[in-house]
């Protein structure tokens, strides 16, 4: 999930929020201060109402945050580096990149984000009692109760035991631990996932169904994110086991065919389209690796401006370049190269171009991995002469 706007840094991780957002904001919102405030506490001015709305909408935004960042300096410290904190449409999301080295670094990287939910919610859940023993029963003591509320219920569906939640993490964790099989591990937990997905959307659409409101729809949503979220993550786990310890340099195109960022996107066309076979041409400066360009973005070049265009205008930045080393794991390259909008990785050795990494290369590999790794038929026995 890619942020829309950023918002800064918190331990030295980027922090963004996704366009999303606003939506949940815009309900969470309307529903306290147009629904329950109302019903709850009677008779105050409008204006109350929709401040108090907008101050829990924004307190549990905050929250949400430092449930994120939690696991980001979780991660930190266990020796993972993090992309960045995302907040979207169901929560928030902290990239990190790579895996944990074993169950435990899992168990303490997933279990910090409920854990400081819970503290969040014991912590207005005592504000609101305190008020409540000072006769201040009103609208501050209800926006104090739904955080309470709200953050003990956050880390209690998190700990569902089910991927992509933090409960999710804490199964594999646990059944790493027993069966010391990291895959096998993420398999458990994704299905475990797709179980979950599912049962919310069936009680989601019973819910809408019986009449009981909208609020049965969104159960139906959050179910099917999980339904498809779980499945990535399998897909994701299968993938790494049939790459693990195959490395970079076994897979690259070697000494790619490059190009002059100089060169116009008509010299392009007419020289290297039809005669260079792969879909992405580096460019480079002394053997060293500028840019990128792919057939998609020569696509976006209208014909009448070909001739005054060049390649370094519409090439990937050379800041925006994933460089990878010969002897890096594959594994550990393709977290980076989901973040690349043109999904390649270019090997360089001492900083100057060696060979280039492409979605089909990563494909082959895969398969290779999977002939591999999959056991030999066993022969049919047959019956003694």
């Amino acid at each position: 999930m890619r942020a829309s706007f950023r918002l800064g840094r918190i331990a030295g991780v980027p922090v963004g929020v996704n366009w999303s957002v606003l939506v949940i904001f815009a309900l969470i919102a309307w529903g306290l201060a147009a629904n329950q405030f109302p019903r709850s506490y009677p008779d105050r001015s409008p204006v109350a109402y929709t401040l108090a709305g907008l101050a829990a909408a924004v307190v549990f935004f905050v929250g949400l945050l430092a449930h994120e960042v939690s696991h980001a300096i979780v991660a930190k410290r266990n020796g993972l580096e993090v992309g960045g904190i995302t907040l979207w449409l169901f929560g928030g999301v902290a990239e990190l990149k790579g895996e944990p080295r074993d169950p435990g670094a899992e168990l303490r990287i997933s279990g910090v984000g409920p854990l400081v939910s819970l503290l969040l919610g014991a912590f207005f859940g005592v504000i609101a009692a305190l008020l409540a023993l000072a006769g201040q029963g009103g609208l501050l003591f209800g926006v104090m109760a739904w955080l309470a509320g709200i953050n003990v219920l956050l880390a209690v569906f998190n700990v569902l035991p089910a991927a992509p939640l933090d409960g999710g993490r804490l199964l594999r964790a646990a059944v790493w631990k027993a069966t010391g099989d990291r895959t096998r591990a993420s398999v458990v937990a994704a299905r475990a996932g797709w179980v979950l997905g599912a049962l919310l959307i069936g009680l989601g659409l019973w819910q809408f169904l019986s009449g009981v409101g909208f609020g049965g729809l969104w159960l139906a949503l959050i179910g099917w994110f999980l339904i498809g979220a779980a499945g990535m993550e399998e897909r994701q786990a299968r993938t790494g086991s049939a790459l693990r310890g195959i490395r970079v340099g076994e897979v690259m195109t070697p000494q790619p065919q490059t190009a002059s960022a100089e060169m116009t996107v008509a010299d392009f066309v007419d020289n290297y389209l039809f005669a260079y076979r792969h879909s992405a041409l580096p460019l480079t400066e002394d053997g060293r690796p500028t840019g990128l360009v792919t057939l998609d973005r020569v696509r976006g070049v209208p014909a009448d401006r070909r001739a005054s265009t060049t390649l370094a205008e519409v090439a990937c930045r050379a800041d925006q370049l994933v460089l990878a080393q010969p002897g890096e794991q594959l594994n550990d390259l393709l977290p980076r190269l989901s973040e690349c909008a043109d999904g390649r990785a270019l090997v360089v050795t001492d900083g100057r171009l060696v060979g280039i990494v492409s979605p089909s290369d990563i494909s082959r590999a895969v398969q290779r991995g999977t002939l591999r790794t999959t056991p030999p038929a066993q022969p049919t026995p047959t019956a003694p002469h």
